[in-house]
């Protein structure tokens, strides 16, 4: 009886304290509420879950503690005094068409991936992996402008920014550095200066006061990011914001993240080598297709207009297992060059390495030539690497890749001044490309003589006037005829 009383007794007193504390926080406007996230989609639900049933995947919700906005906290949001009036439905007939404002980023390459230039109110992404340049690039940006930037970090000191400015080189008298992480603060100063453009370092470092959870998760990333979305629609100011990413190389946090933003921006590359690409996910304003290349150096980031000439490595002798590739990155035809190592094999299992291409793709193409050229790869250690460490996707470069290798299994030279692009399918046929009046005329531009396409609805190309001959080949057949006769 003494132990039932006891529970009972421990029971009521926690009771007790549990709604004393309750009402405490009633009285003085709070309201907490403990709710879990999924921390691959930001999918909410109010008790734990093993299953994600927006992403499907598992054991990832964790629990966070919102913190509701208090009254007295409202009216400390001092930016939020704009727009007036009420908002009511119009008819599409009713609403005027404007001209999209631009800002001249003074970086050709930025410019190009953003559609022409930046747009007032607009907030964009960017994300990368860790030292790929992604800080380095939007401080270089803002060291550009002749107009007035607010760059704001969570990560860094003031005394670390002005040592890279310094590294950089350039230099902005109306340029602002910023180093705080409450997201209320950042907005208040960014009334007080009213910059053109500002840059936040990172958004999984800022917190915003009206939730009580760490930085970086999932209702920290999307209430601060949502913050800045209306902040820039409101007055008219552009944002940047730099975003982690995941291991499996997604931006991290939440992926409404990326459904609020007007521009997804991914910066690739490898630290290894100097060659990093700007690419482009997602753009309201235009084209998903652009991508900007720049080099690293020892001064930041510097624009490659012409990465064509930079890929591919001079005629210094007569080399076999190279071939130039006519290939399209985006919208900008790119030329590369594949390099190929065919070798016997020595301890009786050939290997198979690729770099920057498919390996799967390369096992295609070399049970292609097998079959229908009767040619032994299969008893050969096979490499292959595309030079400047740069990663191909296009299935047009399968041509090049196949005359690579050709010339290395039998020794033979071929030369700088003539190029390819076509597919290779599993019959053997040279298949057509996209865009390859565009390859043709990028081809003739750097000076090469000759270019390989497919025979398939190109006889009209071979008519045209590129300032270079045109041959169409129809076989991997027609290959061995015209180049390894």
């Amino acid at each position: 009886m003494t132990v039932i009383a006891f529970s009972l007794f421990m029971t009521t007193r926690i009771f007790l304290v549990t709604l004393f504390f309750s009402f405490f926080l009633k009285i003085n406007g709070l309201k907490v509420k403990s709710s879990f996230f999924c921390n691959n989609c930001g999918a909410e639900s109010p008790k734990w879950i093993g299953k994600c049933p927006s992403c499907q995947e598992w054991n990832t919700y964790n629990e966070e503690i919102i913190e509701k906005k208090t009254i007295h906290e409202e009216k400390e949001m001092m930016w939020k005094s704009s727009k007036k009036g009420k908002v009511i439905p119009k008819k599409l007939d009713e609403i005027g068409t404007l001209s999209t404002q631009r800002i001249n980023t003074l970086d050709a390459e930025l410019n190009r991936v953003l559609g022409g230039g930046l747009v007032f109110g607009s907030i964009i992404l960017v994300g990368g992996q860790p030292g790929i340049g992604k800080s380095t690039l939007l401080l270089q940006l803002a060291l550009k402008q002749k107009i007035k930037v607010l760059y704001v970090s969570g990560e860094e000191s003031e005394e670390q920014i002005k040592m890279r400015a310094n590294r950089i080189g350039n230099n902005n008298s109306d340029c602002f550095i910023y180093t705080d992480i409450n997201v209320n603060n950042i907005l208040k100063e960014a009334i007080k200066l009213s910059p053109e453009v500002i840059i936040i370092d990172s958004i999984q470092t800022l917190v915003s006061p009206f939730i009580d959870s760490t930085p970086g998760s999932v209702s920290q990333v999307r209430e601060c990011t949502g913050e800045l979305q209306r902040f820039a629609k409101e007055t008219n100011i552009s944002v940047f914001i730099i975003g982690h990413i995941t291991k499996e190389g997604g931006i991290a946090g939440p992926k409404l993240l990326e459904h609020i933003v007007d521009v997804v921006l991914q910066f690739e590359g490898d630290q290894h080598y100097s060659y990093r690409i700007l690419r482009t996910l997602k753009n309201r304003f235009g084209s998903t297709d652009e991508i900007g290349i720049y080099a690293m150096d020892v001064h930041g980031l510097r624009e490659i207009s012409n990465p064509s000439e930079l890929l591919i490595s001079p005629d210094d002798g007569h080399l076999s297992g190279s071939s130039i590739a006519a290939s399209v990155e985006g919208m900008r035809p790119l030329l590369i060059e594949t390099q190929a190592l065919v070798s016997p094999s020595i301890y009786g299992t050939p290997q198979r390495s690729a770099t920057g291409f498919d390996l799967r793709r390369l096992s295609m193409l070399l049970a292609v030539l097998e079959k229908r050229c009767g040619l032994p790869f299969g008893q050969n250690d096979v490499f292959l690497n595309i030079a400047g460490g740069i990663k191909v996707t296009d299935p047009s470069i399968d041509l090049a890749v196949v005359t690579a290798l050709i010339s290395s299994l039998q020794d033979i030279h071929v030369s700088k001044k003539i190029c390819f692009a076509g597919e290779v399918g599993l019959s053997g046929e040279i298949r057509p490309v996209s865009r390859v009046e565009q390859r043709i005329q990028e081809a003739a531009r750097l000076g090469f003589d000759t270019i390989f396409i497919s025979a398939y609805k190109s006889e009209l190309l071979s008519k045209k006037n590129f300032g270079l001959e045109v041959r169409l080949l129809s076989k991997i057949d027609d290959l061995l005829k015209e180049v390894f006769a």
